[in-house]
């Protein structure tokens, strides 16, 4: 018996998975955003500075991500308009900020969700563990529950 399968099955894992961040919970983390779609009107304002993409980016989240990112795209709306760019973009931040050595053991989606929303602290901050309880629903239910739930609760609120 070959070995070829094997060595070519191992090979197609890991072009499917490049990302720093697991899927799951880089799709969850877009969930939560923007349920996962592209804005439009592609950024808003959010605590006094625009926010764009699915992924809701800042420039400074831009400017950090790509001293590990690469150069993604070299501007910064039109790589929150590319879903592969904002994506590269979150592995960047998380490549640079979710790492062992600040966090104290290996990163997990808690972190990377904690981060993203709360900046290089966010891991430790109290202020984004509703944000994390959010991306954690999604993990368990997968994508849409947590915009689902918060849709038929505005519904049960209004009517």
């Amino acid at each position: 018996m070959s070995t070829t399968p094997i060595i070519l099955f191992a090979s197609l894992l890991v072009v499917v998975h490049a990302g720093y961040v697991p899927d799951a919970c880089m799709n969850c983390i877009c969930d939560v955003e923007t349920n996962c779609r592209m804005p439009d009107p592609l950024c808003h304002m959010d605590g006094g500075s625009p926010s764009c993409g699915p992924f809701q980016l800042k420039r400074a989240y831009w400017l950090d991500a790509r001293l590990k990112g690469g150069d993604l795209m070299n501007d910064w709306q039109k790589c929150a308009a590319s879903w592969t760019c904002s994506r590269q973009c979150v592995d960047g931040y998380m490549e640079r900020y979710a790492v062992r050595s600040r966090l104290g053991h290996n990163p997990t989606c808690e972190d990377f969700s904690r981060i993203h929303n709360g900046g290089p602290n966010g891991f430790k901050m109290a202020a984004t563990l509703l944000y994390w309880e959010r991306v954690k629903k999604c993990l368990v239910g997968g994508p849409g529950l947590y915009q689902a739930e918060q849709h038929q609760n505005n519904h049960t609120k209004l009517g």
